[in-house]
């Protein structure tokens, strides 16, 4: 029998074998590995940053500052490499540094002095902005032969497609999440507080503690994101990212992961975030549809997705209570 946690990234599969195999039956472009391998590449930041994004909700809690981090942090990174002549890979680490930094500090205003995640990120989401203003007012190109070269990374594979240093970057820190999320204490406890925050305080759970790591971890995840917006435009802007924590919230509930906390998975996020890439795809092949259509599946998906949650949540609390 089919466990009523694991409904929701079921339904999210069905989801995107459907999509994918309308577009296979409908279109004969879309069958070449080129179609995949391009989704996994365009869509490589909005899935990193939903990663980072995964664990917060999974904890109960919310993260609105991501998409200002990442405009803050390729700017930061683009300063760092054109204006202070910085090696592209002392610019990363410092970029990491600061991402990891900045997600510590919100953590620990969250945990220690008991404020929403909501008020504090949102303070951030201004903050990162300001700062990347502050740095720079407009588009800033990095033209670096390291960078570059990171770009022209491509692994073939069986037909046109191909793995770019972008997508296989985006791979590698899905398969980390998924294991810090299933094979660690940490993500045991992230479970925990986003089941109960109470009776996981009394099963010995450091609270305080796994939050200030859950938003670390959001900062590292959406600096990292940063890192590869820029590699992938070649470029940094201080409006770069508007909106994206909505995408990424959005990708975290389509994937399955129930807005209280608790349920979810990591990969189902992967596949959130790769729907709402093939729903782009399919309007680009179509060629009659304005992308706004985007948006507008999206929500229904989101709705259909919410509603579905919590119907599950209804119907078992009536057969536990039963």
């Amino acid at each position: 029998m089919i466990n009523e946690r694991n409904l929701p990234i079921l339904a999210t599969l069905l989801v995107f074998i459907l999509l994918y195999g309308f577009g296979v039956y409908e279109y004969r472009g879309f069958r070449d590995t080129l179609v995949f391998t391009n989704l996994l590449t365009d869509n490589a930041f909005l899935i990193i940053t939903a990663i980072g994004m995964t664990f917060v909700i999974l904890s109960g809690g919310i993260d609105l500052s991501v998409g200002s981090m990442i405009a803050f942090i390729g700017v930061l990174m683009a300063y760092m490499i054109s204006s202070m002549g910085l090696h592209p890979l002392f610019a990363i680490g410092i970029a990491l540094v600061v991402g990891v930094f900045f997600g510590t500090v919100m953590g620990v205003i969250i945990a220690f002095f008991e404020i929403q995640a909501f008020i504090v990120t949102l303070a951030g989401m201004f903050l990162f902005r300001g700062l990347a203003y502050l740095i720079n007012l407009d588009a800033v190109p990095i033209s670096h032969p390291f960078i570059m070269a990171l770009s022209d990374i491509y692994v073939p594979l069986p037909g046109r497609g191909g793995l770019t240093f972008i997508a296989m970057a985006m791979l590698v820190l899905l398969v980390i999440g998924i294991l810090l999320a299933r094979r660690t204490r940490f993500g045991m406890s992230v479970y925990a507080l986003g089941g109960d925050t109470h009776s996981a305080a009394l099963l010995g759970v450091p609270v305080r503690k796994t939050i200030i790591k859950i938003y670390a971890l959001s900062g590292f995840y959406s600096a990292m994101s940063g890192v590869i917006f820029a590699i992938y435009t070649g470029s940094a802007y201080p409006l770069a990212a508007v909106g994206v924590e909505l995408d990424a919230i959005a990708a975290v509930v389509i994937g399955g992961t129930l807005l209280t906390g608790g349920v979810g998975y990591v990969f189902g996020t992967f596949l959130g975030a790769m729907i709402q890439g093939i729903i782009q795809t399919l309007i680009t092949f179509d060629g009659s549809l304005n992308s706004w259509w985007t948006k507008l599946a999206v929500g229904g998906l989101l709705l259909f997705f919410i509603l579905l949650q919590k119907g599950i949540v209804v119907w078992v609390k009536k057969r536990a209570a039963s």
